[in-house]
Protein backbone atom coordinates (compact mmCIF):
# COMPACT_ATOMS: atom_id res chain seq x y z
CA UNK A 1 0.00 0.00 0.00
CA UNK A 2 3.13 2.45 0.88
CA UNK A 3 4.61 1.75 -2.49
CA UNK A 4 1.03 2.75 -3.89
CA UNK A 5 0.77 6.10 -2.67
CA UNK A 6 4.20 6.71 -3.11
CA UNK A 7 3.20 6.29 -6.78
CA UNK A 8 -0.14 8.04 -6.71
CA UNK A 9 1.88 11.46 -5.36
CA UNK A 10 4.30 11.55 -7.77
CA UNK A 11 1.59 11.51 -10.54
CA UNK A 12 -0.31 13.90 -9.11
CA UNK A 13 3.06 16.41 -8.56
CA UNK A 14 2.59 16.54 -4.77
CA UNK A 15 4.53 14.99 -1.91
CA UNK A 16 3.78 14.59 1.58
CA UNK A 17 5.46 13.15 4.67
CA UNK A 18 4.55 9.93 4.30
CA UNK A 19 4.57 9.46 0.91
CA UNK A 20 8.31 10.16 0.53
CA UNK A 21 11.09 8.52 0.70
CA UNK A 22 14.28 10.12 2.54
CA UNK A 23 16.58 8.71 0.31
CA UNK A 24 15.18 9.81 -3.09
CA UNK A 25 14.79 13.09 -1.61
CA UNK A 26 18.65 13.05 -0.40
CA UNK A 27 19.59 12.06 -3.72
CA UNK A 28 17.00 15.19 -5.31
CA UNK A 29 18.18 17.82 -3.08
CA UNK A 30 21.76 16.99 -2.49
CA UNK A 31 23.91 15.12 -5.16
CA UNK A 32 24.35 15.94 -9.17
CA UNK A 33 25.69 13.34 -10.31
CA UNK A 34 25.80 14.15 -13.68
CA UNK A 35 28.02 17.41 -12.79
CA UNK A 36 30.04 15.11 -10.49
CA UNK A 37 31.60 13.03 -13.27
CA UNK A 38 31.87 15.91 -15.73
CA UNK A 39 34.18 17.16 -12.78
CA UNK A 40 36.19 13.79 -12.85
CA UNK A 41 36.80 14.19 -16.72
CA UNK A 42 37.66 17.62 -16.13
CA UNK A 43 40.07 17.03 -13.90
CA UNK A 44 41.83 14.08 -15.53
CA UNK A 45 41.96 15.77 -18.63
CA UNK A 46 43.47 18.93 -17.23
CA UNK A 47 45.81 16.75 -14.36
CA UNK A 48 46.38 13.58 -16.44
CA UNK A 49 45.80 14.66 -20.12
CA UNK A 50 43.65 11.07 -20.44
CA UNK A 51 40.61 9.61 -19.31
CA UNK A 52 40.40 7.72 -15.91
CA UNK A 53 38.42 4.31 -15.82
CA UNK A 54 37.96 3.14 -12.21
CA UNK A 55 36.97 4.98 -9.20
CA UNK A 56 35.89 3.99 -5.49
CA UNK A 57 33.40 6.07 -4.12
CA UNK A 58 33.83 6.06 -0.33
CA UNK A 59 30.69 7.17 1.78
CA UNK A 60 28.77 5.57 -1.03
CA UNK A 61 25.57 5.82 -0.01
CA UNK A 62 23.12 5.12 -2.18
CA UNK A 63 25.87 5.21 -4.88
CA UNK A 64 24.21 7.04 -7.73
CA UNK A 65 27.78 8.48 -8.50
CA UNK A 66 28.96 5.34 -9.25
CA UNK A 67 25.90 4.28 -11.28
CA UNK A 68 26.50 7.51 -13.32
CA UNK A 69 29.55 6.52 -13.81
CA UNK A 70 29.74 3.32 -14.78
CA UNK A 71 27.06 5.02 -17.33
CA UNK A 72 29.21 7.15 -18.98
CA UNK A 73 31.48 5.03 -20.96
CA UNK A 74 32.16 1.37 -21.36
CA UNK A 75 35.26 1.18 -19.85
CA UNK A 76 34.46 2.60 -16.93
CA UNK A 77 34.40 0.62 -13.67
CA UNK A 78 33.56 1.78 -9.99
CA UNK A 79 33.31 0.37 -6.54
CA UNK A 80 31.28 2.00 -4.21
CA UNK A 81 32.20 1.80 -0.35
CA UNK A 82 29.27 2.20 3.22
CA UNK A 83 28.61 1.16 6.36
CA UNK A 84 24.97 1.28 6.06
CA UNK A 85 23.52 -1.80 4.53
CA UNK A 86 20.16 -0.70 4.51
CA UNK A 87 21.21 2.50 1.70
CA UNK A 88 23.26 -0.13 -0.08
CA UNK A 89 20.00 -1.91 -0.13
CA UNK A 90 18.01 0.90 -1.76
CA UNK A 91 20.57 1.26 -3.85
CA UNK A 92 20.73 -2.44 -5.07
CA UNK A 93 16.97 -2.29 -5.62
CA UNK A 94 17.07 0.45 -8.33
CA UNK A 95 19.63 -0.74 -10.12
CA UNK A 96 17.61 -2.50 -12.34
CA UNK A 97 15.34 0.58 -13.42
CA UNK A 98 18.86 2.88 -13.47
CA UNK A 99 21.45 0.54 -15.16
CA UNK A 100 21.66 -2.30 -17.86
CA UNK A 101 22.62 -5.52 -17.05
CA UNK A 102 26.46 -4.94 -18.87
CA UNK A 103 26.22 -1.51 -16.79
CA UNK A 104 25.65 -3.27 -13.67
CA UNK A 105 28.05 -6.03 -14.00
CA UNK A 106 30.79 -2.80 -13.98
CA UNK A 107 29.19 -1.67 -10.51
CA UNK A 108 30.26 -2.88 -6.88
CA UNK A 109 28.61 -2.04 -4.16
CA UNK A 110 30.57 -3.35 -0.50
CA UNK A 111 29.63 -3.22 2.68
CA UNK A 112 32.34 -2.14 4.86
CA UNK A 113 34.95 0.57 6.82
CA UNK A 114 36.49 2.72 4.25
CA UNK A 115 39.42 2.93 6.69
CA UNK A 116 39.67 -1.79 6.59
CA UNK A 117 37.94 -2.27 2.65
CA UNK A 118 40.64 -3.38 0.24
CA UNK A 119 40.58 -3.04 -3.80
CA UNK A 120 42.85 -3.30 -6.44
CA UNK A 121 44.18 0.08 -6.92
CA UNK A 122 41.99 2.69 -8.95
CA UNK A 123 42.46 5.79 -11.17
CA UNK A 124 40.11 7.83 -8.36
CA UNK A 125 39.11 7.70 -4.79
CA UNK A 126 35.72 10.09 -4.31
CA UNK A 127 35.17 11.22 -0.78
CA UNK A 128 32.32 13.85 -1.76
CA UNK A 129 29.20 15.41 0.47
CA UNK A 130 31.75 16.10 3.48
CA UNK A 131 31.43 12.53 4.66
CA UNK A 132 35.24 12.20 5.92
CA UNK A 133 34.35 14.97 8.44
CA UNK A 134 33.12 11.93 10.87
CA UNK A 135 36.99 11.50 11.31
CA UNK A 136 37.30 14.55 14.05
CA UNK A 137 40.88 14.18 15.29
CA UNK A 138 44.25 14.42 13.09
CA UNK A 139 45.33 11.44 14.10
CA UNK A 140 42.15 9.57 12.45
CA UNK A 141 41.61 11.65 9.49
CA UNK A 142 45.74 11.13 8.27
CA UNK A 143 44.65 7.27 8.94
CA UNK A 144 41.23 7.70 6.31
CA UNK A 145 43.72 9.74 3.90
CA UNK A 146 46.57 6.98 4.43
CA UNK A 147 44.28 4.35 3.17
CA UNK A 148 42.91 6.77 0.49
CA UNK A 149 46.41 7.02 -0.90
CA UNK A 150 47.07 3.56 -0.84
CA UNK A 151 44.01 2.29 -2.59
CA UNK A 152 45.40 4.54 -5.80
CA UNK A 153 47.01 3.51 -9.07
CA UNK A 154 50.63 5.25 -9.13
CA UNK A 155 49.21 7.90 -10.90
CA UNK A 156 45.91 8.53 -9.65
CA UNK A 157 44.03 11.76 -7.92
CA UNK A 158 41.86 11.50 -4.63
CA UNK A 159 39.01 14.02 -4.82
CA UNK A 160 37.13 15.37 -1.77
CA UNK A 161 34.68 18.37 -1.41
CA UNK A 162 34.60 20.69 1.45
CA UNK A 163 32.31 23.77 2.79
CA UNK A 164 32.95 26.73 4.75
CA UNK A 165 32.83 30.15 5.02
CA UNK A 166 31.94 33.05 7.83
CA UNK A 167 27.94 31.16 8.15
CA UNK A 168 29.27 27.89 8.39
CA UNK A 169 30.60 28.50 11.94
CA UNK A 170 27.29 29.87 12.57
CA UNK A 171 23.92 27.55 14.29
CA UNK A 172 21.38 28.35 11.75
CA UNK A 173 18.70 26.50 9.37
CA UNK A 174 19.28 27.74 5.69
CA UNK A 175 15.85 26.58 3.32
CA UNK A 176 15.73 26.03 -0.72
CA UNK A 177 12.44 25.02 -1.86
CA UNK A 178 12.77 22.25 -4.90
CA UNK A 179 9.90 20.31 -7.23
CA UNK A 180 7.10 19.39 -4.23
CA UNK A 181 9.28 19.53 -1.20
CA UNK A 182 11.35 21.83 0.74
CA UNK A 183 14.82 20.67 1.60
CA UNK A 184 16.66 22.37 5.17
CA UNK A 185 20.11 22.64 6.29
CA UNK A 186 19.97 22.87 9.99
CA UNK A 187 23.45 23.58 12.04
CA UNK A 188 22.24 22.87 15.20
CA UNK A 189 25.73 22.89 16.64
CA UNK A 190 28.80 24.30 16.64
CA UNK A 191 31.98 24.30 19.00
CA UNK A 192 34.65 26.99 18.23
CA UNK A 193 36.90 25.68 20.69
CA UNK A 194 36.96 21.74 18.83
CA UNK A 195 35.31 22.48 15.40
CA UNK A 196 32.12 19.51 16.70
CA UNK A 197 29.32 20.47 14.80
CA UNK A 198 26.41 18.37 14.68
CA UNK A 199 23.21 19.13 11.77
CA UNK A 200 20.84 17.76 10.14
CA UNK A 201 18.61 17.44 7.47
CA UNK A 202 14.74 18.00 7.29
CA UNK A 203 12.15 18.05 4.69
CA UNK A 204 8.84 19.63 4.48
CA UNK A 205 5.91 19.66 2.27
CA UNK A 206 3.21 21.78 0.78
CA UNK A 207 0.62 20.38 3.13
CA UNK A 208 2.46 21.03 6.31
CA UNK A 209 3.94 17.35 7.32
CA UNK A 210 7.59 17.57 7.92
CA UNK A 211 10.09 14.70 8.21
CA UNK A 212 12.86 16.03 10.90
CA UNK A 213 16.23 14.66 11.25
CA UNK A 214 15.48 12.86 8.36
CA UNK A 215 19.78 12.93 8.62
CA UNK A 216 22.31 13.76 11.34
CA UNK A 217 26.14 14.41 10.58
CA UNK A 218 28.21 14.82 14.36
CA UNK A 219 31.12 16.42 12.20
CA UNK A 220 34.39 18.35 12.40
CA UNK A 221 33.90 21.40 10.28
CA UNK A 222 37.72 21.16 8.88
CA UNK A 223 38.92 24.11 6.90
CA UNK A 224 40.98 24.41 3.75
CA UNK A 225 44.48 24.64 5.12
CA UNK A 226 44.30 21.97 7.50
CA UNK A 227 43.04 19.70 4.50
CA UNK A 228 45.75 20.28 2.64
CA UNK A 229 48.79 20.24 4.91
CA UNK A 230 47.62 16.89 6.30
CA UNK A 231 47.06 15.27 2.75
CA UNK A 232 50.63 16.39 1.66
CA UNK A 233 51.78 14.99 5.15
CA UNK A 234 50.42 11.64 4.30
CA UNK A 235 52.42 11.64 0.92
CA UNK A 236 50.28 13.25 -1.75
CA UNK A 237 52.53 15.31 -3.82
CA UNK A 238 49.89 18.17 -4.94
CA UNK A 239 46.73 19.52 -3.65
CA UNK A 240 44.77 21.75 -5.42
CA UNK A 241 41.84 23.95 -4.49
CA UNK A 242 38.99 24.23 -7.57
CA UNK A 243 37.03 27.10 -6.68
CA UNK A 244 33.42 27.74 -8.14
CA UNK A 245 33.17 30.86 -10.60
CA UNK A 246 30.38 33.58 -10.07
CA UNK A 247 27.28 33.83 -12.25
CA UNK A 248 27.76 37.73 -13.02
CA UNK A 249 23.52 38.02 -13.20
CA UNK A 250 22.32 36.03 -10.30
CA UNK A 251 25.89 36.33 -8.24
CA UNK A 252 25.68 32.56 -7.82
CA UNK A 253 27.87 29.82 -8.59
CA UNK A 254 27.90 29.21 -12.53
CA UNK A 255 29.44 25.44 -12.15
CA UNK A 256 32.67 26.07 -13.89
CA UNK A 257 35.42 24.95 -11.80
CA UNK A 258 38.70 26.15 -11.69
CA UNK A 259 42.23 25.99 -9.68
CA UNK A 260 43.15 28.72 -7.64
CA UNK A 261 45.28 29.95 -4.60
CA UNK A 262 42.47 31.91 -3.60
CA UNK A 263 39.32 31.99 -2.92
CA UNK A 264 36.63 34.28 -1.80
CA UNK A 265 35.59 35.53 1.91
CA UNK A 266 32.16 35.15 1.44
CA UNK A 267 29.51 33.65 4.03
CA UNK A 268 29.49 30.06 2.55
CA UNK A 269 31.04 28.33 0.01
CA UNK A 270 31.41 24.31 -1.59
CA UNK A 271 34.97 23.79 -3.41
CA UNK A 272 36.31 20.47 -4.40
CA UNK A 273 39.84 20.07 -3.31
CA UNK A 274 42.20 17.11 -5.21
CA UNK A 275 45.11 15.39 -4.04
CA UNK A 276 47.61 14.06 -6.50
CA UNK A 277 49.63 11.05 -5.52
Amino acid sequence: MQNKQRQASRKKGWRTASTSDIHELYELSVQEPEAEVDFIDQVWKELRGRKASSIREDFCGTAIASMEWVKRRKTNFAWGVDLDPEVLDWGRARLPDRLTPAQAKRLTLIEGDVLKTKIDPVDSLLAMNFSYYIFKTQKDIKKYFKCAFAALKNDGLFMLDAYGGSDSFLEMEEDRDLDGFTYIWDQAYYNPINGDATNHIHFRFPDGTRIRRAFTYHWRLWTLPEIRELLLQVGFQKVHVYWEGTDEETGEGNDEWTITDRGEACPGWIAYIVAEK
